[in-house]
């Protein structure tokens, strides 16, 4: 078994283009570079997105949770290249299927994103993304993506 290997946010903001209020990942755990790991999201109420969805029943819109499940799996590839730090890698949605929304996602929970790649063909990769609270998956999806620098 091969020892998963953790990277904080100044590193995962040398592997991805996205930055605050868009950067959805604050710490990456990669058990295979390029193929799977987590990503781990702790939101807060800071949020920006809360302001209007919804006041007083806050709840993290679905769409970034797929969105994070996304900038993981760019990280993911993105770490298995030596030269992430000099070439960010940007994720391009090309599909997105099999989308389930389990339970709604709130201020003070740890979002942890379980992707894994499925296949791939040159820098498109498909991927199957779980993520969960407090080992509850609350959405999931299996998408299609481009990873261009």
């Amino acid at each position: 078994m091969s020892e998963v290997k953790t990277y904080h946010i100044e590193e995962i903001m040398n592997m991805l283009p996205h930055r605050y209020p868009f950067l959805l990942v604050d710490r990456l755990e990669v058990e295979v570079p390029g193929e799977k790991g987590v990503g781990i999201k702790n939101v807060t109420m800071n949020e920006e997105f809360f302001q209007g969805h919804f006041p007083g029943n806050p709840v993290m819109p679905g769409v970034l949770q797929i969105e994070a499940m996304a900038q993981t799996a760019g990280a993911i590839v993105a770490c298995s290249a030596e030269d992430y730090a000099e070439h960010k890698r940007g994720v391009l949605f090309m599909s997105i299927d099999g989308v389930k929304f389990r339970k709604p996602v709130k201020p003070g929970d740890q979002l942890r994103m379980h992707v894994e790649k499925i296949r791939a063909r040159r820098n498109v990769y498909v991927f199957k993304g779980e993520a969960k609270v407090d080992g509850n998956v609350v959405s999931e999806a299996e998408f299609t993506a481009m990873i261009m620098e």
